[in-house]
């Protein structure tokens, strides 16, 4: 991993960097640290969501309150077609203008069209972004940046992901999801198989009145997430309406499984 630049606000340590992975790209991605750290330490990989991007609100604010609250590092990357590595603008600006016309419509209305092609693309940007999320995992076991205890946040776009990748990487050791479903926009069968593979705790969020995600389907997946632990936060309001004491909950969940930060 290079290291692009780096500031520092307020005792928190904000690095751009840059993952080779296999074929020669480079996945642009964030690293925040605490001031002076020294060591490896709790680390969360933060999942951003559809039409977003690595440093998207709601990704900064929990990657700064772990680090200045617990002293943890956390990192996000860049999805494919996402943030720095959009390579067709105009699609991307329509991407975003077809999910917050689905918003505004409000909650109970029909599900976003989406056609074969779509669908393709995006199980096969998700396949690829799942490589990418376990050699980000690889380089810092490798640089001695992390030791065991690494844990996975991310929410919509950031579970269809990262449900995945944290079925995969026996090295997570718990994980907060939500703001998905089976059968609404994030694959199939494979899906569903790895939901109910899952055998970390995991804290799952969910909007009542999503617009995006039927509540049957987000309260299947939390069914068929195969974890003994697990506990649904369930609260009123849309896709985007998420309360923020829920970063509460996160930060405490992460720390009661993953320990004290340095």
């Amino acid at each position: 991993m290079e290291i692009v630049d780096e500031i520092c606000e307020r005792g928190v340590v904000e690095r751009r960097v840059g993952l080779k992975v296999e074929g020669g790209e480079t996945v642009p991605g964030i690293v925040w640290l605490p001031e002076d750290a020294m060591g490896p330490r709790p680390t969360v990989i933060l999942g951003h969501g559809g039409a977003v991007h690595k440093r998207a609100p709601e990704v900064l604010g929990l990657a700064r309150r772990l680090v200045r609250h617990r002293g943890y590092a956390a990192v996000a990357l860049d999805a494919p077609e996402h943030g720095d590595r959009v390579t067709d603008k105009e699609a991307a600006r329509a991407m975003r203008r077809s999910l917050q016309a689905r918003i505004d419509e409000g909650p109970g209305g029909p599900p976003m069209a989406v056609d074969a092609n779509q669908t393709a693309g995006f199980l096969s940007r998700v396949g690829s972004h799942v490589g990418e999320l376990r050699a980000l995992v690889e380089d810092f076991v490798s640089t001695g940046f992390i030791d065991d205890r690494l844990g996975y946040w991310g929410m919509s776009m950031g579970t269809g992901i990262g449900l995945r990748f944290v079925a995969s990487e026996p090295r997570i050791k718990a994980a907060v999801l939500g703001l998905a479903g089976l059968g609404a926009g994030m694959g199939g069968a494979d899906f569903e198989a790895a939901a109910r593979s899952l055998r970390v705790p995991i804290l799952f969020l969910f909007q009542w009145d999503d617009e995006l995600i039927a509540r049957d389907a987000g309260l299947a997946l939390f069914d068929a997430i195969g974890s003994t632990e697990k506990t649904a936060h369930i609260n009123p309001g849309g896709h985007v309406q998420v309360p923020v004491f829920e970063n509460d909950a996160a930060e405490a969940f992460f720390v009661r499984h993953l320990g004290a930060g340095a």
